[in-house]
Order: C-alpha cells, then sequence, then structure tokens
C-alpha cells in the first residue's frame, strides 16, 4: 500500500478551529475520496504540538494500491476538484500551505 499526505503546515485563523474541522470533513474530504484507486481517505486534526516543532494541525492521507494508482489519481479530474475545494477553506480558515509527501515506508509484500 502507498500513501500520499497532505501536510496542513501553519496554523487555523483565530477562532477558527471547529468551523475548519467541519469545512474540512464536509468540503475537502469528499473531494479527496472521489480520487480513482484510493483504498482508504483519513483525516488527523492535531491538538498540540512539540516546542519548536513544525506545525502540522492536520494530516490528510490516502492510501493507494501502488505507485501507478497514485500516479491515476493525481492525473485525473479528480485532483483538480480537490485541489479547488482545499484551496476554498485555506483561504477561508487556515494561514499556511499544504505540503504533499508520498511513501513507500507501509508497502506490504507478501
Amino acid at each position: 500500500m502507498i500513501t500520499r499526505y497532505a501536510l496542513f503546515e501553519g496554523k487555523v485563523k483565530e477562532g477558527k478551529t471547529d468551523a475548519f474541522r467541519k469545512a474540512v470533513i464536509e468540503r475537502i474530504l469528499p473531494k479527496w475520496k472521489e480520487f480513482p484507486h484510493a483504498t482508504d481517505v483519513r483525516v488527523c486534526f492535531a491538538e498540540s504540538r512539540d516546542e519548536g516543532a513544525p506545525e502540522y494541525p492536520m494530516i490528510l492521507a490516502v492510501n493507494y494500491p501502488s505507485l501507478q494508482a497514485v500516479e491515476a489519481a493525481l492525473a485525473s479530474p479528480a485532483r483538480t476538484e480537490a485541489r479547488t475545494a482545499t484551496e476554498a477553506v485555506l483561504a477561508e480558515f487556515f494561514d499556511g500551505r499544504i505540503h504533499h509527501h508520498v511513501t513507500l515506508a507501509n508497502e506490504y509484500v507478501v
């Protein structure tokens, strides 16, 4: 299994935490779930961070069966729709950026 992470680097705007979480669940997650070949889509909201550590208030992860499936998902129209929905939520509730990372660390060979 291959996981593609979107690390939300930055912070939620003052007083917008609940609205940000709701927007992620209602406006972002459904779009990411439309990516072709996605086997699992999940989000983790950070409640706190270590002093001096980078701010990752949210990590969104999508699992795929292979690297080829990731490439197909990124080439699909679903990517544009997910990006548009995500950027709208960021502009409204978030100060920061998204850093994408693909890992093979959880690839299992049987």
